[in-house]
């Protein structure tokens, strides 16, 4: 780097140096304009995008579908945040953070509203009785892994995946201090995937619904477009799981919901019932 930066003594935004993100990210919380959120029929209604944190609910709930709970049955609905629809008054409501997925469960009395995407698996594993151990040790193993997760993902998302894809300007230093955390990363997993086949243990769990869409998809070469740079190949334990987990019917369901690029079978802005997702997925050759 050969332009050193002097910190102001008081920090002010520069949307000018803010990158892609510039339009929408400020320092200040809360709704920007008023607009409701859509209600569907479902008994759960997600608001959400097909980013990693968008795809770990919706595979969840297709996992939780896949199972025969009923009661599982969403609408899931676009929230376009590179155009700020997450700061509609609507979704601040259920999501003071104004960060996707949020969702409300309206099969209750009074409807909930729950937010951060390793609290909404926790709250569907809890509330339908699947993908999270009942017994004391088990269930540990497999909460240690999602609170991994939820501390590790913005290193790789928000700090690799920024200075590496989407900075305006590549800097070696950011690029590098986080390429060796991410790599860390995959270590981590790679070492725990070698003496089990998921990452909690023997059992598929909300580990790796909640670690698959970020790490999965990295180690698959669907993120960042940075499989060569990070040498993923070599990572072979977690390759196994990865694909292992891809294979799965409702992982290939879920993945695809409020998704807006790609293929014409790899989307599906909103999903309101199994036969939007069947008639997208019919579509690949």
């Amino acid at each position: 780097m050969t332009n050193e930066y002097t910190p102001a003594k008081v920090w002010t935004m520069d949307t000018e140096n803010g990158g892609q993100w510039a339009n929408i990210n400020r320092p200040d919380s809360g709704a920007r304009h008023e607009q409701a959120l859509p209600v569907g029929k479902q008994p759960i209604q997600l608001h959400s995008l097909a980013t990693p944190n968008g795809q770990k609910v919706t595979i969840m709930l297709e996992e939780l579908l896949a199972k025969g709970v009923s009661e599982a049955e969403y609408d899931a609905y676009l929230i376009n945040i590179g155009e700020g629809e997450q700061f509609s008054s609507g979704f601040v409501d259920i999501n003071p953070n104004s960060k996707i997925p949020a969702l409300t469960d309206n099969s209750t009395a009074e409807s909930i509203r729950v937010f951060e995407s390793g609290n909404i698996l926790l709250y569907l594993a809890e509330k339908f009785g699947y993908f999270l151990p009942k017994d004391i040790a088990a269930r540990t193993e497999v909460m240690n892994w999602l609170f991994w997760l939820q501390g590790s993902a913005p290193y790789l998302g928000g700090g690799f995946g920024h200075f590496y894809a989407y900075a305006p300007e590549k800097f070696e230093y950011p690029i590098n201090r986080f390429a060796m955390e991410t790599k860390r990363q995959l270590d981590v997993l790679d070492k725990q995937l070698a003496n089990n086949e998921f990452i909690g243990g023997d059992t598929y769990s909300i580990a790796d619904i909640a670690i698959w869409p970020w790490y999965g998809n990295l180690v698959l070469g669907k993120l960042y477009e940075a499989a060569e740079f990070l040498d993923v190949a070599s990572y072979t334990h977690l390759q196994r799981w990865a694909k292992q987990i891809d294979e799965r019917s409702a992982v290939q369901r879920g993945k695809i919901v409020n998704r807006t690029w790609g293929e014409e079978w790899e989307q599906l802005h909103e999903r309101h019932s199994a036969s939007d997702i069947d008639a997208v997925l019919k579509k690949q050759p």
